[in-house]
């Protein structure tokens, strides 16, 4: 099971990512992108990236209200306090074939 990473939302201002930015994880440990990948937002993803390869996301309690079966998550940055950008992460299971 692979994992798409896609920038869904920007609040404010992000100076890594645009919206529809995509990055995938691949086999559940290699990360693979044609864009730059901001480290903070890996914490954010982190915590469940490898669990999202096994559970649903409504398992782990981030599944979207109307998009059950993709994850959410968004960055560490805490806009109103730094002018900087909080991004929303929307993350896509893609079975893979073996």
């Amino acid at each position: 099971m692979d994992l798409v990473v896609k920038v869904k939302e920007i609040k404010g201002n992000c100076p890594v990512y645009q919206t529809d930015d995509k990055f995938t994880l691949k086999e559940g440990y290699k990360l693979v992108a044609d864009i730059p990948v901001c480290m903070h937002s890996l914490a954010s993803i982190l915590p469940y990236y490898n669990a999202l390869r096994k559970m649903s996301p409504a398992d782990l309690g981030i599944a979207g209200k109307e998009e059950k079966d993709k994850a959410f998550v968004q960055c560490l940055d805490p806009l109103c306090y730094t002018d900087g950008g909080t991004v929303i992460f929307e993350i896509t299971k893609i079975p893979t074939s073996r």
